[in-house]
């Protein structure tokens, strides 16, 4: 009968948490201890199932702080890509994505495409309308499009976040894929979530949408050059155009 009541000390140790049998090492062995003292002298505990028990408990131990150091080490990866993000405050940087700031009358945009298409190209504020249309022809490869904040109607647009939305066809009349990026200067770095968020005026990016990376020396290295009359059709980058001349 003694064996049952054994049984149950032994019931009740696994009951100890997991964090106590990871940092108390002589827990288990006094509930084993105690089990060795109180077996069946005419039917004692098999050295099988003793050498078995200890390592198993080996085992339980050694993969509990194999998850300690894992989580150590995951805490210390975080910090390292969130002090990797705060070192993008105030540079220049070209990432994926459709949405862009409008500063100082210019919004720059990168499309791509890997065959010249017809692309009919549209800007949409924040509020979802879209304020300015236009139709032109894309080259294969990569080009830079400005929009200098005019809409359809001649006004001008207030600054801040707008997207690009480009419907593209191919010679044979089909449906084409053009990608999107844009760029601009880091204002600040979010490092309270999951992973660091990155954003550029009102725009969120996170670090794998970036592309390249620049210092913002000045404001030509912004994507914010002298000329900020630039139309949507001006295919010279924003570093590419003169500042001595400017267009209508």
């Amino acid at each position: 009968m003694a064996i049952d009541s054994v049984g149950s000390s032994t019931s009740a140790g696994s009951g100890i948490t997991r964090q106590t049998i990871a940092s108390n090492f002589e827990t288990f062995l006094t509930l084993l201890t105690t089990q060795l003292q109180h077996q069946n002298p005419l039917d004692p505990l098999d050295t099988n199932q003793f050498t078995q028990q200890l390592v198993a408990f080996a085992g339980v131990e050694q993969q509990l702080r194999s998850n300690e150091n894992l989580e150590s080490l995951v805490k210390l990866s975080q910090v390292a890509h969130n002090v990797t993000a705060l070192g993008f405050v105030g540079t220049h940087v070209t990432a994926e994505g459709s949405t862009t700031e409008l500063r100082d009358g210019l919004a720059v945009w990168y499309l791509t495409s890997a065959n010249p298409v017809q692309a009919n190209i549209s800007i949409v504020d924040q509020n979802g309308s879209t304020v300015y249309t236009e139709t032109k022809t894309l080259d294969a490869g990569t080009q830079p499009y400005q929009w200098n904040g005019r809409t359809s109607t001649g006004t001008m647009a207030p600054s801040g976040s707008y997207k690009i939305v480009v419907n593209a066809t191919d010679a044979s009349g089909q449906a084409a894929s053009v990608q999107t990026s844009f760029s601009g200067i880091v204002d600040q770095v979010d490092v309270s979530g999951a992973e660091p968020v990155l954003l550029i005026g009102a725009t969120l990016i996170t670090m794998d949408q970036i592309r390249s990376v620049q210092r913002a020396a000045n404001p030509d290295s912004s994507g914010n050059p002298g000329n900020s009359g630039t139309s949507g059709d001006d295919s010279s980058t924003p570093d590419e155009t003169p500042e001595t001349s400017e267009t209508s």
